[in-house]
């Protein structure tokens, strides 16, 4: 194994570690509520508060990147995260875990992107594809596993083994990150952009706080339109700084790019369904069906065993297809198990259950991967910080927007029929969310990246 295929896997293990940390937590939310004695709406500050951290930090990551080297930031945030996993799971207090939270995400923004940058920036276009495959997995694994490993440990153990289990991983990759990774090349910092990153941040914590309240139900809906409607004004302003400024936070330049802007579009939107399908299904089970988290995690499970299965055949799939062929093929799964979804019911036999599952992890990892292989291939190496950074940053609002979203669905469709009908119509705005970048990949040229596949 080559000492490149080595960083890699090493560098999926940390993006693992904080995907799930990003998702594990919502099955442990009633436990931690019951614990420290606070209502359902404040424990859910759990979830919340570590995306707004990860999305607001996460564009300091290249700066910070280039200023200190790459190895640096990355072993750094790696000990922040493992030391904020173990005071999450000792807090004596509310207060106190969601402080440990906030660290978290803080080190998650640091850690995620420094680590796809350690295994991208120098990759030759026919290499990217190679490379991109031990990258994706943790994306694809965490979210669908997560629910499972929660449930379990909910069920029969206790919630702390939800932090705990971050401390082994987080020591191991430390300590092999120290041998293995190089040291940094010489780079000439640039200034940093004080008002970029304000502005981002604030863009990006009004649209995330501002989805949370809209999943809330209230007064506190118009408070969280509000917001929403100031983070896009204030993310469209920041757009044009960072297009115009001579050293801007990161750069927006690859938005040129045909291939790598529909990553960053359409591949936004795919962030919030791949998000959000897991969660409503497991919220399905347990709440209509009235399900235990670990009998529901089990079903959950088959769109991690879909990622899995079709894992190895992705890259010969996309050779085949092509990028566009491969996205396409991928969209219509996953348009045909959101659909099929909405059909399900209490008395629905478990084997479709599954099969609907399999197929949408299926559709998940080859868009995934399809996407993640396309976004850099028509990017010169000295770019890649910037569109990297841009890609953290689309990604992970996508990702936290994605459960806000389709709550706020689902509380909608919730006024005018059952509770089960609401799920079954928030699985088809699922499906329909699938169709739109379909079509805007289907306007790409048959033989995009293919310096990727040739």
């Amino acid at each position: 194994m080559s000492k490149e295929i080595k960083i890699a896997l090493l560098m999926a293990a940390s993006l693992f570690m904080d995907v799930m940390d990003g998702t594990i937590v919502t099955t442990a939310l009633p436990k931690m509520a019951q614990t420290f004695n606070v209502s359902a709406a404040t424990a859910s500050l759990l979830v919340s508060t570590y995306m707004i951290a990860v999305a607001v930090f996460i564009p300091l990551s290249g700066w910070l990147a280039q200023r200190y080297g790459k190895k640096n930031i990355w072993l750094w945030a790696v000990v922040l995260f493992t030391l904020s996993s173990f005071g999450s799971a000792v807090a004596p207090n509310f207060t106190v875990l969601l402080i440990m939270r906030i660290v978290q995400g803080i080190a998650g923004a640091m850690m995620t992107p420094t680590a796809r940058l350690m295994v991208l920036e120098k990759t030759p276009a026919d290499q990217l594809l190679k490379m991109i495959s031990y990258l994706v997995w943790p994306s694809l694994m965490a979210p669908a596993v997560a629910p499972v490993i929660g449930g379990m440990f909910v069920t029969y153990f206790t919630w702390h083994w939800i932090f705990l289990i971050n401390l082994p991983i987080g020591l191991l990759a430390f300590l092999i990150g120290v041998r293995l990774l190089p040291r940094d090349d010489q780079q000439q910092p640039r200034p940093f952009d004080v008002r970029g990153f304000v502005e981002l941040a604030l863009a990006s914590m009004a649209l995330l706080t501002g989805a949370e309240m809209l999943a809330r139900t209230g007064v506190v809906v118009w408070y969280g339109l509000i917001m929403v409607v100031i983070g896009i004004v204030l993310g469209v302003n920041v757009y044009q700084h960072l297009r115009r400024s001579e050293h801007p936070l990161f750069s927006v330049a690859t938005m040129k790019v045909p291939t790598f802007r529909v990553s960053q579009t359409g591949g936004t939107l795919f962030q919030v369904t791949i998000a959000s399908l897991p969660y409503v299904l497991t919220v399905l089970l347990q709440t209509v069906f009235g399900w235990s988290a670990a009998r529901a995690g089990w079903y959950v499970i088959f769109i991690f065993i879909g990622n899995i299965g079709i894992k190895p055949f992705t890259n010969p799939i996309i050779r085949r297809l092509g990028f566009r062929g491969a996205l396409i093929a991928s969209f219509l799964m996953l348009i045909l198990s959101s659909f099929g979804l909405a059909l399900v019911r209490p008395h629905t036999t478990a084997i479709a259950i599954m099969f609907l599952a399999l197929v949408s992890g299926v559709g998940r990892s080859l868009a995934f991967t399809s996407y993640n292989g396309l976004q850099f291939t028509d990017v010169a190496p000295m770019h890649r910080n910037g569109a990297n950074t841009l890609t953290a940053v689309t990604q992970s609002l996508g990702q936290g927007l994605g459960i806000s979203l389709i709550t706020v669905i689902i509380h909608i469709f919730r006024h005018g029929m059952t509770l089960q009908g609401a799920y079954a119509w928030g699985f088809v705005v699922l499906g329909i969310f699938a169709i739109v970048p379909m079509i805007e990949v289907m306007l790409l040229p048959k033989n995009a990246g293919e310096a990727a596949i040739n």
